[in-house]
């Protein structure tokens, strides 16, 4: 399993409880290019073969166009990538757990590179705000369509 770098100059967690089944999360969060329609901080996305590991998919979300390389997809548990933009390297990590009959979601990105050092700050800030805006939105999504 992939995970961020812990050592990494930029790294951010979040965490949300999420009223709806696990599988209905992950079916969610494993439609890549169905981003779009329910976190509007994505703009647009292109998966370039399955949901598998070594699958590529190119997405749109602030100023620039993300590559990410799919590295663990484990249904209903985990959804990692790897990726780049602008000089930094990134890695994703979405874990759904459930925890005392609740869906735990739980996610972690660490970014590195020249750029991230030397914006720490203010990529920080941008990083925890993603995270903690991305994990809104896909609450509310599953929560809108769920049967829990």
């Amino acid at each position: 399993m992939v995970s961020v770098n812990e050592e990494a100059p930029v790294l951010a967690r979040a965490k949300i409880e999420i009223d709806a089944e696990p599988d209905t999360v992950w079916a969610i969060m494993a439609d890549i290019e169905a981003w779009p329609r329910w976190n509007p901080d994505v703009k647009d996305v292109s998966l370039q073969g399955e949901l598998k590991p070594g699958t590529q998919f190119q997405w749109k979300a602030g100023p620039g166009t993300i590559t990410s390389l799919l590295q663990n997809v484990e249904p209903p548990h985990l959804l990692a990538w790897t990726g780049k933009i602008m000089g930094i390297n990134a890695i994703h990590v979405w874990k759904i757990d459930v925890v005392d009959f609740k869906t735990i979601v739980e996610t972690e990105e660490s970014w590195e590179g020249l750029v991230s050092s030397a914006m720490l700050d203010r990529l920080q800030e941008m990083l925890e705000s993603s995270l903690n805006s991305g994990l809104k939105y896909l609450k509310a999504e599953s929560e809108r369509i769920s049967s829990f």
